[in-house]
């Protein structure tokens, strides 16, 4: 591995590339750490130190919430006006049409997303501030208040062109790239306080190891599962046109086990953390108060019913996306169409049944393997008594290992390019 990365670096155009990332990355870990004027560090902090629905989404912004720095709804409004963008493109046939249109209709579903993101970052940003402000934890007049706004709208901003030139310039995929670094921004805190604990006797070494194991069995079953695939056979028919021959040769469709990337883990987060969210903030006065004090406990990451409606929506949430991304009667039409078919199936319609019976049978093994993932690191700190709240839900574990894994196939492929051993052997 290490000869692959000196390699890389021997490249000139790869070299750019990956320091590109570095310096745009570390542009980024800069921002966390500018912060807003006009908040209380204190009270913030002590608002923070229970973990819990802020901690969790402290973990998204890099820890920049905690710090209410300009970067402090990080990259979120972005990512709900994708997932918003994607489930409009199935239902509205305008926007289905325009995805269909090739480079031209993604470009303009890109800006229409664009437009979406800093549409919710104004009313994600005036909450916050507004909430702050009730808490008496920012200081806000009617001037100070649309500008604290505005930064916020705007550190959200220049995160999305951050992304897209990283996309552009860089390796990997931007957007997942600055996720995958707020997630790690968060580390040197944990691991900072796992020591903490460990001098003062409240985790032993036996815990800390116990909890690396699982930790890295989680890390390789996550890689399994990422990786693995059901390859169905394609076999082509051989057809003369004009006077060329085409076809006759064999592939496959490649059917992954996790068809749906960690978006059914991001959805049942949103879902779930939407309740929770209205009761965080909601007035806590007589019988509307106890209400909302219920359904924030019941609805705390950690909680029995959290881990329980968590891991029901997962599955649910693997088995609707994969429908929505995976078509099998398109599928089978297009093969159809080329002359393509899967031997011992018939064209047209049993194809169809045949790609459905399979892509459900893998899809309920990584729906269920989801689940598993979201549920098991609660159990897990609650075993060993480590309180690392980036590993709430597994999503951020399955972020980083996803991000990790797509940045090196992709290093991997300009490396094999050039004629140079990668790092998949």
């Amino acid at each position: 591995m290490l000869a692959s990365l000196l390699s890389a670096f021997k490249i000139p155009e790869l070299r750019k590339r990956i320091l590109y990332v570095f310096g745009m990355i570390g542009i980024f870990v800069l921002g966390l750490h500018i912060a807003v004027p006009g908040i209380d560090r204190v009270a913030m902090e002590k608002l923070f130190s229970s973990g819990g629905l802020l901690g969790l989404m402290d973990v998204f912004s890099g820890g920049a919430l905690r710090k209410f720095s300009i970067f402090a709804m990080g990259i979120a409004p972005y990512i709900n006006a994708s997932i918003i963008m994607q489930l409009l493109t199935i239902a509205v046939p305008s926007l289905e049409e325009m995805s269909k249109e090739g480079e031209s209709g993604r470009k303009k579903i890109t800006q229409y997303t664009r437009y979406l993101a800093v549409v919710l970052a104004f009313f994600q940003g005036g909450g916050i501030c507004l909430w702050l402000s009730k808490s008496n934890i920012l200081s806000v007049s009617t001037v100070t208040f649309p500008m604290i706004v505005i930064t916020l709208v705007a550190g959200t901003a220049f995160l999305m062109w951050l992304g897209e030139q990283i996309t552009e310039k860089g390796i990997g995929n931007g957007i997942s790239l600055l996720i995958f670094t707020g997630i790690l921004a968060r580390m040197p805190n944990d691991i900072s306080q796992v020591a903490q604990s460990i001098r003062a006797h409240a985790v032993t070494f036996f815990d800390v190891l116990l909890f690396l194991a699982i930790f890295v069995a989680m890390v390789v079953g996550i890689i399994f599962i990422q990786q693995g695939q059901r390859r169905i056979p394609v076999q082509y028919a051989k057809r003369v046109v004009g006077r060329r021959m085409y076809g006759g040769q064999s592939t496959f469709i490649p059917l992954k086990v996790n068809q749906s990337g960690v978006i059914p883990i991001i959805f049942a987060v949103s879902v779930l953390l939407f309740p929770a969210t209205v009761a965080q903030f909601a007035p806590q006065v007589g019988t509307f108060g106890s209400v909302m004090a219920w359904i924030k406990n019941i609805f705390s990451p950690g909680s029995f019913w959290y881990t329980f409606f968590y891991a029901v929506l997962v599955v649910l949430f693997t088995f609707f996306y994969t429908a929505v991304i995976f078509n099998p009667v398109e599928v089978a039409d297009n093969m159809k169409k080329y002359g393509g078919f899967v031997p011992g199936i018939r064209p047209g319609r049993p194809t169809a049944e045949y790609l459905n019976k399979v892509i459900t049978r893998i899809t309920m093994a990584g729906a269920f393997f989801l689940a598993f993932i979201a549920v098991v690191p609660t159990y897990l700190m609650n075993l060993t008594h480590i309180q690392i709240y980036y590993m709430y839900g597994g999503t951020s574990l399955l972020i980083m290992v996803g991000v990790a894994l797509e940045t090196m196939q992709q290093i991997e492929a300009h490396l094999l390019m050039r004629n140079y051993e990668g790092f998949i052997k």
